[in-house]
């Protein structure tokens, strides 16, 4: 193995020999991506990128603090260093001060950085192509984005810590339109590798939902009978697991806390038989295993970097089971320590069949595709706003009979696990509005909720 596939390893090393703190952690990325951009029918962009970060994180007593930046040399990671030992001397005492994790070896630890490159798409894009010439000859217009990234994260400290984990996430997004423009809709994927990406499928269920759309109904804002597909439950379940931080709900801020005081742990906050969960080794969505922060928040602490991460059921059986703790914040709660997980699982216990069973089994109402611009409204119920976009449809009689306007909507996602009626089996799901670049691994069901609030139409296209 060469010096240069031994590069991250080599620059946990030098960072941790260099550094004159009493403690040090050094974390590094490497990262490679390949993405494909299209167009009007057309391939437009294609291109790699790669890139290395480093963090070194000092530990003076209980002070700490951090510095990260890009490093190509190995001075260059020691000017990290002696910034980031610098800064931790002049820092007062860290509130989350903990003792440091120690001595955990990843049996994987010398292995190089596992890069991407555009042969991802290898299958991909000869389908995009036929996509693209089936689509123009029926009139439509596809525009569109695929990315695959590859992060390999290396954690090394002073005590003993050296763990690495290999992150492959990708995804892809997909509009099609009328020639006209007049008509929109939208499909897109979380993936791991591509192998699961069928451009020609993702063209049929275009081509369907655009059918779809050609008798347009005008709706007042109300209160309506809606399905919410996997993918817009995962843009609401979401921002519900951002919002469940320990620290926030014992201090009186969210809707996980407690009147009177401490948090709503242990009490019942959704329907019975909803599971709401994070798992590192859930197929399809495995993640990091281990903590990795070059920062402490309420949310994480670095002092907790290298803890072993398992299953956490946030709500089981409708009960509120965990909130996000570090050591730190579980200390105050009195409850376990259970920090975040980069992956989030929705079910239903009952829950199943599909999207098209919850459409058949609806007399009147909306089948949503996906949210946007969802912003919190009041912390204290999880009021969250937000447009739909890209295809709302109405539903008569068990069929899609048509589109309706856009609206803007106001919902918790708290409230709609107690309100709703109706759940599909748990199925992969792709966020629409945080997947992209924060939370692209989901799996959720869809609901039909019977009363959900479109507070307004909204003038969005």
């Amino acid at each position: 193995m060469t010096d240069q596939t031994r590069r991250p390893q080599r620059f946990v090393e030098h960072g941790l020999a260099t550094s004159t703190a009493d403690d040090c952690m050094v974390v590094v990325r490497e990262r490679t991506s390949a993405n494909l951009r299209w167009a009007n029918n057309t391939l437009t962009t294609n291109g790699v990128m790669s890139g290395l970060d480093v963090s070194v994180i000092s530990f003076v007593g209980s002070a700490t603090a951090s510095v990260s930046g890009s490093a190509t040399t190995t001075d260059g990671v020691a000017a990290l260093v002696e910034a980031a030992d610098a800064a931790a001397r002049a820092a007062d005492p860290a509130e989350d001060a903990n003792e440091l994790v120690r001595d955990r070896t990843s049996p994987d630890w010398d292995e190089p950085a596992v890069p991407t490159d555009i042969h991802v798409y290898d299958a991909v894009a000869p389908a995009l192509g036929e996509a693209f010439g089936r689509a123009r000859a029926a009139g439509r217009v596809l525009y569109g984005f695929v990315n695959h990234e590859v992060a390999t994260t290396y954690l090394g400290s002073s005590t003993g810590l050296r763990l690495r984990h290999v992150q492959p996430t990708g995804h892809v997004g997909c509009t099609g339109k009328t020639a006209d423009l007049t008509r929109s809709a939208w499909v897109g994927a979380a993936t791991r590798d591509f192998t699961d990406v069928d451009p020609l499928a993702i063209d049929d269920e275009l081509a369907r939902r655009l059918a779809w759309a050609k008798r347009r109904v005008d709706l007042p804002a109300g209160r309506y009978d809606t399905i919410l597909p996997p993918t817009a439950v995962a843009d609401l379940m979401i921002d519900a697991y951002w919002h469940a931080g320990a620290r926030v709900a014992w201090e009186g801020q969210s809707v996980y806390s407690r009147r009177g005081g401490g948090t709503r742990l242990g009490e019942p906050i959704a329907k019975a038989g909803v599971d709401l969960l994070s798992d590192p080794a859930y197929a399809g969505l495995e993640c990091l295993p281990f903590v990795v922060t070059s920062s402490s928040s309420n949310e994480e602490s670095v002092f907790d970097n290298g803890l072993p991460l398992g299953r956490t059921d946030w709500i089981r059986d409708g009960e509120l089971t965990a909130l996000i703790q570090t050591r730190h914040t579980a200390a105050m709660t009195s409850q376990p320590v259970t920090p975040g997980i980069d992956n989030l699982v929705l079910e239903v216990v009952g829950g199943s069949g599909s999207i098209e069973d919850l459409v058949a089994g609806t007399d009147r109402g909306l089948l949503l595709t996906c949210l946007w611009y969802i912003r919190e409204v009041d912390p204290q119920t999880l009021l969250l706003t937000g447009l739909t976009r890209d295809g709302v449809y109405l539903v008569e009689n068990g069929e899609i009979t048509g589109a309706v306007n856009n609206f803007r909507f106001n919902e918790s996602p708290i409230d709609i696990l107690n309100r709703f009626t109706h759940a599909s089996a748990t199925v992969p799901a792709f966020s629409r509005e945080w997947g992209d670049d924060y939370f692209s691994r989901t799996a959720m069901p869809a609901l039909r909720v019977p009363d959900f609030n479109m507070s307004s139409v909204s003038q969005a296209q």
